[in-house]
């Protein structure tokens, strides 16, 4: 079967879906990942076909523009869609229709808009996505709006917020429609939706419809291995402490440098930076011999030999910290808007890591104090490896690459009658 797969966003909207993509081609299917041209290497990593997208979402964010839209400036926000999104948004569109046509079966994440023509093509469209951020539920608020005091009863209404932000991209779905002759649908087209979450961390709401189905962490095991001098690092002493914001820039009052100094001499920690994209070259630690610094490392090799955790909250890797039994302290880069909070505040309920701490409310004093608590609360410790053992029975990708072989069995069936 030839699979496409749709995607846009930053490395954690992109890599979950390489990571499914690439159990798909194991399984005999032939697979093309269609997202940014910037992601064309991760293609290559996880044995996939590529198609790129000039929708750099990294580039973006960095711009002067970006920066303006994520401070929600509304002046900023309506002149740079104008100028520089829905351009994007269109061309993106007609790209993924191109391609949709061509192959059996469409896996798309709902950022990509894919919404606009799957009514054209439902026996071949199935949503995917890691977080819950578009179907109401009255169990949780909307994900993407975790930083927001919402009261519990306006639960099911915060997914209604997710809508009107959907409705500032009509212009380019209008454009798109009307140069490709597809009528807007007059109803809604009921398209299989599959989750890469596992229910043991957040358990999926009773009130989704049927075909809404959490299949477990979408986890890969890299061939990568860490270097011998990180290797050296972590068994010269106690275990340490990993801090990484992945992808995610680290603008805080305070910087990254001061915060691992602090903790390497108030607590006695030892820390491993993984500086990622989200720490710049000036930050570095090089003088204090409790702390090592890399680039990049693979989390499901380090994670493991560390004590524990401290990121920016993206799902990708609040899983990986679940996996290892790890115990964790998000800091959100996105807040209020976004579901960095969401997962930290999970992670509380469940048990496995501390209060959140923003980066844009981090002081030297109420880091310490969390990461504190982090170190020495023992029953995050026993709470957290109980969770790793009930996820290590779990195989996401290969529940997920079931529903997608069942679905094209049940479509051609309908083709045929």
């Amino acid at each position: 079967m030839k699979i496409a797969l749709l995607t846009l966003g930053t490395r954690g909207d992109v890599q979950p879906y390489a990571v499914l993509g690439q159990s798909l081609v194991k399984r005999g299917h032939s697979v093309i990942l269609c997202t940014a041209r910037n992601f064309d290497g991760l293609a290559q990593e996880y044995g996939l076909e590529f198609n790129p997208i000039e929708f750099d979402y990294q580039e973006l964010l960095a711009s002067d523009e970006g920066k303006k839209i994520l401070k929600a400036n509304p002046l900023a926000i309506k002149k740079n869609l104008a100028r520089w999104i829905y351009p994007l948004v269109e061309n993106s569109l007609n790209e993924f229709y191109r391609l949709a046509r061509a192959y059996d079966k469409i896996i798309y994440h709902p950022k990509t808009l894919a919404d606009a023509f799957a009514h054209r093509m439902p026996e071949k469209m199935i949503a995917a996505a890691v977080v819950p951020a578009l179907e109401p539920t009255s169990e949780f608020r909307n994900p993407a709006l975790s930083g927001f005091p919402i009261p519990s009863f306006l639960n099911k209404f915060s997914y209604r917020l997710t809508g009107l932000s959907r409705r500032m991209f009509a212009k380019p779905i209008s454009r798109f429609r009307e140069r490709n002759n597809l009528p807007n649908p007059e109803t809604r087209i009921e398209i299989p939706f599959i989750y890469g979450i596992s229910s043991h961390f957040l358990t999926r709401p009773k009130d989704y419809p049927e075909s809404h189905r959490f299949m477990g962490f979408w986890f890969t095991e890299s061939r990568d291995k860490l270097s011998s001098e990180l290797e050296r690092f972590i068994s010269e002493g106690e275990p340490p402490l990993v801090i990484t914001f992945g992808s995610m820039p680290f603008q805080g009052r305070v910087s990254i440098t001061g915060l691992i100094n602090a903790v390497t001499a108030r607590l006695g920690a030892r820390v491993v930076l993984v500086k990622g994209w989200g720490v710049s070259d000036d930050e570095t630690l090089n003088t204090n011999k409790n702390v090592y610094v890399t680039e990049t490392a693979p989390f499901d090799a380090l994670f493991p030999k560390v004590k524990a955790v401290i990121h920016h909250g993206g799902i990708g890797t609040t899983a990986e910290c679940l996996r290892a039994g790890k115990p964790m302290l998000i800091c959100p880069v996105f807040y209020p808007i976004g579901d960095q909070r969401f997962w930290g505040d999970q992670a509380v309920k469940k048990g496995v890591g501390v209060k959140p701490l923003p980066v844009s409310k981090i002081t030297v004093a109420k880091f310490i104090e969390r990461v504190k608590e982090l170190l020495n609360k023992k029953t995050l410790y026993i709470n957290s490896d109980r969770l790793a053992e009930k996820i290590s029975g779990e195989n996401g990708v290969r529940e997920a690459a079931r529903i997608i072989e069942k679905s094209s069995h049940l479509s051609e069936a309908r083709e045929f009658r």
